[in-house]
C-alpha cells in the first residue's frame, strides 16, 4: 500500500516541544545512546527535521564525526541550517533527501545511517531499506525509531470515548513489529528490537489537546472517517476536549505514555 505522507513543519514542531516539556526521557537522548558514535565516523540522518539528532551525535563526539542530515522539508532544512549557523558546526551538512528515490550516496560511505520517526513511511519498503543497507559501509549499522502498537494507548482511548468510531490504523504503529522490522531483517545481517517508553504528564488540558491537533494534522489523510470538514473537525475536538477535561477531574492529571520501538541492524 502506497502512503502519502507529509508531515507540515509547524506540528511536528509542537509535537517536539511538548515531548520535552513533559516528558520524562528524551528520545533523541537514547538515540545517541544506543548507537554510541565514535570519532571518525560517518553518519547519515535521515528525515533529520530540523537538526536535533545530528546536534546531539555532534555534541556526543566533539564535533570529531562528520554528519550528513536529508529531510523533505525544505522549511526544516533551513531552521537546521539557521541552527547550525548559531552552533558554528564545521562538520554537519544539510541538504534535500527523499527516501522514496535513490539515495544520492556511494556504496559503502556511512558507519551510522539514524531515522527517527520517518523513513518507516517510504512508499516501498524495500526499496528504501535496501538504499540504506548499499549506502552503509560494512558492519554499519542502522536504527530506525518509530511507534509500537502499545504507543500512546490514553490519546486513543479519549478519541475513541469522544467520537464513538474505531480508530483507523496507524502506518507507523501498525506494522512497526511486523511489516517494517521483517523487510528489515530480510536486507541486513543482524536486526533486533528494543524498546523505549516515555511518559508525557500533561499538568493541564490544553497542551494535551494542542498535542491533539498537531497528532491528528500529522496523520490528516488518516483520520477523515472521523470528520468530514472543517466544521466536523472542530467539533470532534470539542468533544475530545470535554472527555479529556472528565479524566483529568477524575484523576488530577493526564498521563500518556509514548512506546516506541527502535530497530537496530548491523549490514
Amino acid at each position: 500500500m502506497e502512503i502519502n505522507y507529509q508531515e507540515t513543519s509547524k506540528d511536528l514542531l509542537t509535537r517536539i516541544d511538548i515531548h520535552e516539556k513533559y516528558g520524562a526521557r528524551n528520545i533523541d537522548q537514547w538515540n545517541t545512546e544506543v548507537l554510541n558514535p565514535q570519532p571518525g565516523f560517518k553518519i547519515l540522518d535521515v528525515g533529520c527535521g530540523a537538526g536535533k539528532q545530528c546536534f546531539l551525535f555532534s555534541d556526543h563526539t566533539q564535533g570529531q564525526v562528520q554528519i550528513t542530515g536529508g529531510d523533505f522539508s525544505e522549511e526544516l532544512l533551513a531552521k537546521a541550517r539557521e541552527k547550525m549557523a548559531q552552533r558554528g558546526d564545521k562538520n554537519i551538512t544539510f541538504q534535500f533527501l527523499d527516501f522514496n528515490k535513490k539515495f544520492e550516496f556511494a556504496d559503502n560511505s556511512f558507519d551510522i545511517l539514524s531515522s527517527a520517526f520517518a523513513i518507516y513511511y517510504a512508499a516501498d519498503l524495500k526499496f528504501t531499506f535496501s538504499e540504506a543497507h548499499r549506502v552503509l559501509k560494512p558492519g554499519g549499522r542502522l536504527f530506525v525509531t518509530g511507534p509500537l502498537p502499545e504507543n500512546k494507548q490514553m490519546f486513543y482511548e479519549i478519541i475513541k470515548e469522544a467520537t464513538g468510531k474505531p480508530i483507523p490504523p496507524m502506518p507507523g504503529s501498525s506494522r512497526f513489529k511486523g511489516e517494517i522490522f521483517q523487510t528489515i531483517d530480510g536486507i541486513f545481517a543482524k536486526t533486533e528490537l528494543l524498546k523505549f517508553e516515555n511518559p508525557l504528564t500533561f499538568p493541564e488540558v490544553a497542551p494535551f489537546i494542542d498535542y491533539v491537533r498537531a497528532s491528528l494534522s500529522e496523520d490528516r489523510k488518516l483520520w477523515t472517517s472521523m470528520f468530514n470538514g472543517k466544521e466536523e473537525y472542530e467539533a470532534m475536538i470539542k468533544s475530545i476536549e470535554t472527555v479529556a477535561q472528565r479524566w483529568f477531574d477524575r484523576d488530577g492529571k493526564l498521563v500518556m505514555t509514548k512506546v516506541v520501538g527502535g530497530i537496530l541492524a548491523t549490514k
